[in-house]
């Protein structure tokens, strides 16, 4: 893809962008700590790539590792250039740390992962329910809720192995 790129091919680059811009972008936000700055660098990487192509050599190396090392280079040029900027007070700097809260489309999302799942385990019985939360969201281990409800492990488990192809069920339509 890199030889039809240098070539000036529009597509060939819209294709070695798709196949490599998560792995790129991963190695400018690891760099920067910051996501807008590595987003930002990920565009000038990309021209980069599309202004240089033609430099790129097979010389035993992996294209990857050539891409990698562009987007690292670049990263680093940019932090570099942002630790020479003087900073006015913590304001600054905090506005600048990404933030590792979920965005309100997880958030979202989760909640109503999690609404779903509630609904799918009231249609269990209460003692299936139970074990089912002992288990896989207290972090009860099967022997400890074999022994709270006086049963044998194997119980326990059958329990269990039904009440989740149950919930697999629920949650699949």
């Amino acid at each position: 893809m890199i030889a039809r790129v240098a070539l000036g091919d529009r597509s060939a680059f819209d294709a070695l962008y798709d196949a490599t811009s998560p792995k790129l972008h991963a190695v400018c936000l690891a760099v920067l700590k910051d996501r807008p700055e590595a987003e930002e660098t990920l565009q000038d990487v990309y021209i980069k790539i599309w202004q240089n192509a033609s430099r790129y050599a097979s010389n035993g190396l992996s294209p990857m590792t050539w891409l990698i090392t562009i987007a690292r280079n670049r990263s680093i040029d940019k932090l570099r250039a942002r630790k020479s900027r003087p900073t006015s007070d913590t304001a600054d700097i905090a506005a600048t740390v990404a933030s590792s809260e979920p965005g309100p489309e997880s958030a979202a999302i989760r909640a109503q992962e999690r609404r779903l799942l509630d609904e799918c385990l009231a249609l269990l019985a209460d003692q299936q329910a139970g074990a089912v939360r002992a288990v896989y969201l207290e972090g009860a281990t099967y022997a400890d809720l074999a022994e709270r409800e006086g049963k044998p492990i194997n119980t326990v488990r059958s329990w269990l192995r039904r009440s989740l192809l149950r919930l697999k069920d629920c949650v699949s339509q």
